[in-house]
């Protein structure tokens, strides 16, 4: 979050940040800036209150002891109306500073000055593609993952819907092998650059999810637990960077580096009306999630070397794919620098996809929260250990989201039979397996009408 003093102190940088994100009607700054302002002139208040009660207290012992029991009684009623008085203005003031708190809570992190411009997605900046010289050939007709997946009886979203409800859906036989196989391959790649396993709670606290930013703003969006103050894990971002939640960390800890696999559920499936077939858009879907922790001056550094990683898992998965820098009007709350790495899928034609066709998946968004989550989490590391504790910088990345990894295996890697090449760097993972070339369904309803008595 942002600090209050820095609100105060600089409310047209505040003020800018909103207007280039387009938040100007949504957050009200004006208001958080006259809520402060009467917080400290009631703070200013209660201070001269405690300081007069203080000096009467005084008076009121000197006068008992020489023998002015009036003057005294005068002293004691005047204490005891400074007393009220500031009964009043301290509940006044803890009423108005958590509404500060709620207020503050609504600001989004301020801009880096490298965010580009623009309203909404359609004003991302594309930098760079990787991975289209030399693509593999592909099939005159490529099918979509969905119903390849219903083809080969790897993927099965009819018996999701109906042990749990649409959203969801069942991996099989080499779909679910496949599955396993990324996510220890994410897992090895990741530990050759650095990080340190974590295997999290899935349920998190309200407290952890207002520490990384989550509540208030995207409480619509979670899976809340009935009566407990647990929410399920909407990213593995939420219970690792609150591991350290109001600890003190060392110069010599930084950067600390953690991965985790987690399985995550959000309330997104078929947003804006997309995705009804298919586990491109679904409210389960598991992930392997890089938090990193550093030093300030180091973050930006720290944000190149992340996207970098990030990437690495595309790159020897040989699946061509697009970076993308996220501009301001699209760029999360938290986020002061945002930059998304996607995926192409090949079998749909989509209006925004490459001149190849197909369309690009999100797989990973490259983050930086500089001070932000630090904050609002109370994370923090003595530059050395006689000086004063600072706030660090947190940074994370995807790497990488699995469902849209494997549309994207299942539509690039298939073969004119519709069989799917399995890649290189997975096929150790799968006992040397080459090929995915399908299973055969399971119950009455897999067979033909010819085929039932």
């Amino acid at each position: 979050m942002l600090p209050r003093q820095f609100v105060r102190e600089h409310p047209d940088v505040v003020r800018d940040t909103l207007e280039k994100r387009g938040m100007t009607d949504e957050v009200d700054l004006d208001r958080v800036l006259t809520i402060d302002e009467e917080w400290r002139k009631l703070k200013a208040r209660g201070d001269e209150l405690r300081h007069e009660r203080n000096e009467v207290s005084e008076r009121i012992g000197q006068l008992k002891r020489d023998g002015k029991e009036d003057e005294a009684q005068q002293a004691i009623e005047r204490s005891q109306e400074l007393k009220a008085e500031l009964d009043t203005v301290e509940e006044r003031a803890e009423e108005l500073n958590e509404e500060l708190e709620a207020a503050l809570l609504e600001l989004p992190q301020i801009l880096h000055e490298s965010v580009p411009p623009g309203e909404g997605e359609e004003d991302n900046v594309e930098l760079r593609r990787e991975g289209f010289d030399g693509l593999r050939h592909l099939p005159s007709e490529i099918v979509p993952h969905y119903e390849l997946g219903e083809r080969l009886a790897i993927i099965d979203e009819a018996r999701g819907a109906k042990t749990t409800g649409s959203g969801y859906y069942f991996l099989t036989g080499d779909g679910a092998r496949l599955e396993h196989a990324l996510v220890q391959f994410m897992l090895d790649l990741h530990r050759e650059q650095g990080y340190v396993d974590v295997f999290p709670p899935i349920p998190i606290n309200s407290e952890s999810m207002t520490g990384t930013g989550q509540l208030p703003k995207f409480a619509e969006d979670a899976y809340k637990i009935e009566n407990e103050d647990l929410w399920l894990c909407p990213t593995a971002e939420v219970p690792v960077t609150n591991m350290y939640a109001d600890e003190i960390l060392l110069r010599d800890d930084l950067p600390l580096k953690h991965q985790a696999y987690t399985p995550n559920f959000r309330r997104e499936a078929g947003e804006h009306g997309t995705e009804t077939r298919g586990i491109v858009r679904v409210h389960q879907f598991n992930k392997v999630e890089l938090v990193n922790f550093v030093e300030p001056e180091t973050s930006y550094d720290r944000f190149d070397a992340l996207l970098d990683e990030a990437e690495e898992t595309l790159r020897r998965l040989e699946l061509p794919y697009r970076i993308l820098e996220i501009c301001a009007g699209d760029i999360g709350d938290k986020q002061s620098k945002q930059v998304d790495i996607e995926v192409w899928a090949p079998a749909d034609d989509m209006p925004d996809g490459p001149e190849e066709g197909g369309r690009w998946l999100e797989v990973s968004s490259a983050s930086n929260f500089e001070d932000f989550q630090a904050r609002r989490a109370g994370l923090r590391y003595r530059p050395e250990r006689h000086e004063s504790a600072e706030y660090l910088h947190t940074l994370n990345a995807s790497g990488l989201a699995l469902p849209r990894v494997m549309v994207a295996i299942l539509e690039y890697y298939q073969n004119e039979d519709g069989t799917v090449n399995v890649p290189d760097a997975l096929q150790p993972y799968m006992g040397g397996q080459e090929v995915i070339a399908g299973h055969e369904p399971v119950g009455e309803s897999a067979l033909g009408s010819g085929d039932r008595e």
